[in-house]
């Protein structure tokens, strides 16, 4: 069978190609892709290349797949699978594995969440990654993946008890929490998380300095909703004051916050969350840097005297994923508030080279189709003069601008298909 897929062969060097897979072996099984949510970390992958930790050194020469927020169903199952997985079964993977640094989106060559079809090897069906997926669209599952980062996150921090040597694991439950630079698309999921789970903090501050962002997300998360949830969620945006680590600490009555999300790579950032740090407070450093060499200041009086401590994540785990799902399928939380853009399998290439650059949140690829990136915001304008455009408009009006399943289906019905033979590399028939 044939695939067209986005694959990555040094940095910056991203091509859309068609080619054949091979047939599947009887541990393996084909599958389709329908839609892949663009991360941050695949562009960190694409400008790294090979200097990229699940990047193969052999790239140039053996080209992997991006993508690692998908969603799809299987097509075709080996015999060796049979008794766990059946065709036409919607399903989503778990691609950050405990074993090894090789990850699907960064290290395999007939699968990635940017192509139309692909083969899941055995081991990884084995390891109990691919999970079933029963919602109504497939976007829904694409954002499992990074909801389950941001849940691990959560699980991840830890706190002591004076005196005793054990770690708590976990936010503290009706503490005070603060989201810095999180208002992008996975500071979203964290406070979409906080507010609608039963262990919830009691203040939930979020900063930003983009007003638009700020402005959207109170739009989205009303800090109405996060008060009947038991919630005060605050929106500050840092940079209209002189000294925001004095208006966050005012937040909480000076104590300082129990738990910290730092959801930018900024060294100011970093030092901010350490200094809003309340006693026994954890940092969790959240983002993830392309420089090696990135760093901070932390104050070690504070960690002798205070007992702070710092964390890190960079992804969720299997019961993390099923979390999510839950959540999801529970209608607890929403995952289309992280949507602003769709596009075509076509528009990947650039999409995520430019990621940095696109504002909004995140950028859903819908691999089966034609369709430039487009912001749901402009579906309206666009639709002036052309009616894809004009009926996707009038489905998000009304869920308040936001995606959703209706809107999938109408796309996925109406849209140009993806032209295959148009992406057949020179020399190859």
């Amino acid at each position: 069978m044939r695939t067209t897929a986005l694959r990555i062969y040094g940095k910056n060097d991203l091509r859309l190609e068609t080619f054949e897979l091979p047939r599947i072996r009887n541990d393996e099984v084909l599958v389709k892709l329908v839609t892949d949510s663009l991360c941050m970390s695949s562009y960190k992958a694409a400008i790294r290349g090979s200097d990229h930790k699940r990047i193969p050194d052999d790239v140039s020469e053996s080209p992997t797949v991006l993508g690692h927020e998908f969603c799809g169903e299987i097509i075709e199952v080996g015999e060796l699978q049979k008794d766990r997985f059946k065709q036409g079964q919607r399903f989503v993977v778990q691609t950050g594995m405990k074993e090894t640094y090789d990850a699907i989106g960064y290290s395999f060559h007939y699968m990635g969440g940017d192509m139309t079809y692909g083969i899941i090897p055995g081991f990884i069906l084995d390891k109990g990654y691919v999970l079933p997926y029963e919602g109504d669209a497939f976007f829904y599952g694409s954002l499992a993946e990074p909801l389950s980062c941001v849940i691990g996150a959560a699980h991840a921090n830890y706190h002591t008890i004076h005196g005793e040597y054990e770690h708590i694991m976990e936010i503290v439950r009706g503490g005070n929490t603060a989201a810095l630079a999180a208002l992008g698309p996975m500071g979203l999921a964290l406070l979409d998380y906080l507010i609608h789970r039963e262990h919830r903090p009691a203040v939930l501050v979020a900063t930003d300095i983009d007003e638009y962002r700020i402005e959207r997300a109170k739009r989205i998360l009303a800090p109405e909703d996060a008060a009947a949830n038991g919630v005060k969620l605050v929106y500050l945006n840092t940079g209209k004051f002189e000294n925001p680590v004095a208006e966050l600490k005012k937040l909480t009555d000076g104590a300082g916050f129990d738990d910290v999300f730092v959801f930018a790579p900024v060294s100011q950032v970093v030092e901010q969350g350490d200094a809003v740090l309340g006693y026994d407070g954890c940092l969790n450093f959240f983002a993830g840097p392309s420089d090696e060499t990135f760093g901070a200041t932390f104050n070690f009086y504070n960690v002798h005297y205070n007992a702070t401590h710092i964390t890190g994540t960079s992804g969720g785990n299997t019961d993390d994923m099923i979390e999510a799902l839950e959540l999801a399928t529970l209608n607890r939380t929403n995952p289309a508030i992280l949507v602003t853009h769709i596009g075509g399998l076509d528009s990947a290439r650039d999409a995520t080279l430019n990621l940095p650059s696109i504002p909004g949140g995140k950028k859903v690829i819908y691999n089966h189709i034609t369709l430039p990136l487009t912001a749901i915001d402009d579906f309206e304008e666009k639709g002036k003069d052309d009616p894809l455009f004009a009926e996707l408009a009038r489905i998000c009006a009304k869920t308040g601008g936001l995606w959703s399943a209706e809107a999938e289906r109408y796309l996925l019905s109406h849209a140009t298909p993806l032209d295959a033979d148009k992406y057949v590399p020179e020399g190859v028939k």
